[in-house]
């Protein structure tokens, strides 16, 4: 399914400021979460994941000039967050910092999704990046050496988010305990701490390199090994080479999912290959040997007399291999029968004595139209 524009999912102009991005994600966001939307939560959800999306492109000044400039295919290699397979309930904290969506949502809907306590080791979050592969890729599996940008550790602060030489200090809103508590009537509500968002710490001499988040961008180099037989938008899983977890976790996944060069003769119809060839009248009617496109190179398909247009033959094995068991699919060969646009004096000639001589009978298709034309108009007479 074709994606979205960004400006659009968001509900903004292409001359949006950076804080009437985040406003707009916060309303959209809202918008479409889950818990406010019961009845129709996996609509809700996929809007959910797309907003945050969009938010990470526009969001960012790199990646929102090359959607600028180039569209969705300006954002290949740039290390995209792989949403999709992300739960809704993490989304969140992945812009906590910008949008305090902690605190935004726990607001709304109570405290489900917060953090309780000191928050421990979370895994890191996955990314996705895309491939583009050849037919002849596909037959045989292929290697493949992906370049891709990632939110990385800083080398400076070894991910402390501090400045060299110093450490974060504990938070005078919870005292370190990572949770406040505040009455309501008779009861007492505890809730994540807003100012440290259930850390216990803050950072009080923030990382210049890193400007404080402990995260900074790097490109990454990986080979990834492509089975043979894969489809357009199968995603190959590459472990470990996502986001790095918070706390100590380990890091997430990269997802590379396939996209298909188009053939300039070929086309993919599940595990089978297909080409369509013209041939002229004379081929048709009187057989012959013709060289067809195929993965191997040119491949020679007899083509009988009396051959019909848009008839299709088969070449056995010569498709694409199933990507599980490994069997290989057939080429499908259709045929289209061309008439001349131009004749010389003696083709003229030659083709009216063919005329005088023709046998409608000899003419399958033709023979049966006209027979159900002379029933139709027979019928519709009386």
């Amino acid at each position: 399914m074709a994606k979205r524009d960004y400006y659009e999912v968001l509900g903004v102009g292409k001359n949006a400021s950076a804080e009437e991005i985040k406003r707009a994600y916060r309303r959209m966001a809202m918008k479409h979460h889950p818990d406010k939307n019961p009845d129709n939560k996996a609509e809700a959800e996929a809007k959910f994941k797309e907003c945050a999306e969009a938010y990470e492109v526009l969001n960012d000044t790199d990646k929102r000039q090359r959607y600028d400039q180039f569209g969705h295919e300006g954002l290949r290699g740039v290390g995209m967050r792989d949403y999709s397979h992300m739960k809704w309930q993490d989304i969140g904290s992945i812009f906590e910092d910008a949008v305090g969506f902690e605190d935004f949502f726990g607001d709304i809907f109570g405290s489900r999704g917060r953090r309780s306590g000191h928050a421990g080791p979370a895994r890191g979050y996955d990314l996705e990046t895309s491939v583009e592969l050849s037919l002849s890729d596909i037959a045989k599996g292929v290697e493949k050496t992906i370049e891709f940008t990632r939110q990385d550790t800083c080398a400076e602060c070894n991910g402390t988010a501090c400045a060299k030489g110093t450490s974060p200090g504990i938070c005078p809103s919870c005292k370190g305990s990572g949770q406040v508590a505040s009455r309501g009537g008779f009861f007492q509500m505890v809730s994540t701490c807003p100012k440290c968002r259930g850390s216990g710490k803050i950072v009080t001499n923030p990382c210049k390199k890193c400007k404080g988040t402990g995260r900074v961008p790097k490109k990454r180099i990986v080979n990834i090994k492509i089975p043979a037989g894969v489809h357009e938008g199968q995603g190959i899983r590459v472990a470990g080479e996502g986001e790095p977890g918070r706390g100590g976790g380990p890091r997430g996944n990269l997802y590379c999912y396939v996209r298909i060069k188009p053939h300039e003769f070929l086309q993919r119809d599940g595990n089978n290959i297909i080409a369509v060839i013209p041939i002229s009248i004379t081929q048709a009617a009187l057989g012959t040997k013709v060289e067809v496109p195929s993965l191997n190179g040119a491949a020679q398909l007899k083509i009988p007399a009396g051959t019909q247009y848009g008839s299709v033959f088969r070449i056995k094995g010569q498709g694409l291999p199933d990507v599980r068991s490994g069997r290989s699919g057939d080429q499908l060969v259709q045929v289209i029968i061309e008439t001349p646009a131009k004749l010389n004096a003696k083709q003229r000639e030659l083709l009216e004595e063919f005329a005088k001589t023709e046998d409608k009978s000899v003419y399958p298709q033709s023979q049966g139209f006209l027979d159900k034309l002379k029933k139709y108009f027979g019928n519709h007479s009386r």
